[in-house]
């Protein structure tokens, strides 16, 4: 199966809230992600997956709007314009990769969720009740409100990723993107927070971008897989992009198949 001739699964009664056509990223002589044509609709739940430096975290940025396409277009929710300013970007909510939290940075909970209204409001207005009602409903959303207080750095990694998510959630987004949120949490936080976005995407309708390593935690949570290595090899129905003549040509002798799982044998706590 030639990545040319990748069939997507379309949902028909939706609009595509995201709509890559024969779009390339990166910079001249150094593509990043080539040739993608992709569509994604308003309210599926999409896992990203793909090698390290497959082009997962391109496509993030391009979503955002920090990485204009060299080619092709990329249209985000109905507006055709290349200029990803303000109003757009407010309607994506992001959680970037992990990064450590200074224990002794003085950042409070509800402080860090607050800055999440900040790109929704323009810098030059100052956050009030509204916005504060908003960080306290996000921060219910994630349960984390009766910790508004606590200093960031004194939270646990899972608890930290939840109060992230609910910085994202403050915007009120159309689209959420999670860049590997389950990276270097233990495996019961790394469960209860992909349960936690698999919850808020039924709760909120979000349209969810799942970046992950891990197929085996997402596949029977997801709508679609989007599998990348530079190019678009699969996008469909977790079963569909999950076969092993398709595996094979992006993780080559990277992966083994077992009955119930895929284990590729890569080192996951790589650092860009």
């Amino acid at each position: 199966m030639s990545p040319e001739r990748v069939r997507e699964s379309v949902p028909t009664d939706r609009s595509p809230i995201i709509r890559f056509d024969h779009a390339s990223f990166g910079f001249p002589g150094l593509i990043a992600l080539n040739d993608i044509t992709l569509s994604i609709y308003d309210g599926e739940f999409i896992g990203v997956i793909g090698p390290n430096g497959s082009g997962k975290t391109t496509l993030c940025r391009a979503v955002l709007g920090l990485l204009p396409p060299v080619e092709g277009h990329l249209h985000i929710f109905d507006c055709a314009c290349s200029e990803l300013r303000c109003h757009h970007r407010a309607q994506i909510g992001y959680l970037p990769q992990k990064g450590v939290v200074d224990r002794n940075f003085p950042v409070t909970v509800l402080e860090t969720v607050m800055m999440g209204r900040y790109g929704a409001l323009g810098l030059l207005k100052r956050p009030g009740k509204k916005d504060r009602h908003i960080a306290m409903e996000a921060l219910a959303q994630v349960s984390m409100e009766p910790h508004k207080d606590t200093a960031l750095g004194h939270l646990s990694g899972g608890q930290q990723q939840r109060v992230f998510i609910a910085r994202a959630l403050a915007q009120q987004p159309k689209v959420l993107i999670l860049d590997e949120p389950t990276t270097g949490l233990d495996i019961t936080m790394q469960h209860n927070v992909i349960e936690l976005v698999q919850h808020l995407h039924d709760e909120l309708k979000l349209t969810v971008l799942l970046i992950t390593h891990d197929i085996n935690m997402i596949r029977s949570r997801v709508d679609r897989l989007v599998l990348l290595k530079t190019k678009l090899y699969a996008a469909g129905p977790p079963n569909e992009v999950l076969k092993p003549e398709i595996l094979h040509q992006v993780y080559g002798k990277e992966l083994v198949i077992t009955e119930k799982d895929l284990v590729i044998v890569e080192d996951y706590h790589h650092h860009h």
